[in-house]
């Protein structure tokens, strides 16, 4: 009940800025937790890597990744172009003000308990 309408103004929102919200799970992981390799991307979204494999295509497309070299040739990181960092920032505060919008009314104590309940939820399912 909570699931479809959060991902249904999510999607719009993120519409306007010309990003699914794969491609902007992309652009939220690299530029916090720094560059990476499409197995990472694949494993925090939960998806099989040639699903990532396209989104990452598409956002190289937009010219929003790059790939950086390594010390081994047969592995590829991916990192944030200063266009993608730009895009980043500017979806970010959309998301921030989307964010206090659907929290508006509950505690910050609320929040809290909230993501500590749903933390357990999550481990309880990847058993």
């Amino acid at each position: 009940m909570l699931y479809r309408p959060f991902e249904n103004r999510l999607n719009i929102l993120l519409g306007e800025h010309g990003l699914y919200r794969a491609q902007w799970t992309v652009l939220y992981y690299l530029a916090n937790f720094g560059p990476s390799t499409p197995v990472e991307l694949a494993n925090y979204q939960s998806v099989e890597k040639p699903t990532m494999t396209r989104t990452i295509h598409r956002l190289k497309e937009l010219e929003y990744l790059e790939t950086i070299p390594t010390k081994d040739k047969r592995e590829k990181k991916m990192q944030l172009t200063a266009l993608g960092k730009k895009v980043y920032e500017d979806v970010r505060v959309s998301i921030d003000e989307f964010e206090q919008d659907i929290l508006e009314g509950i505690s910050e104590e609320e929040q809290l308990k909230a993501i500590q309940i749903m933390k357990a939820i999550q481990q309880n399912i990847l058993k």
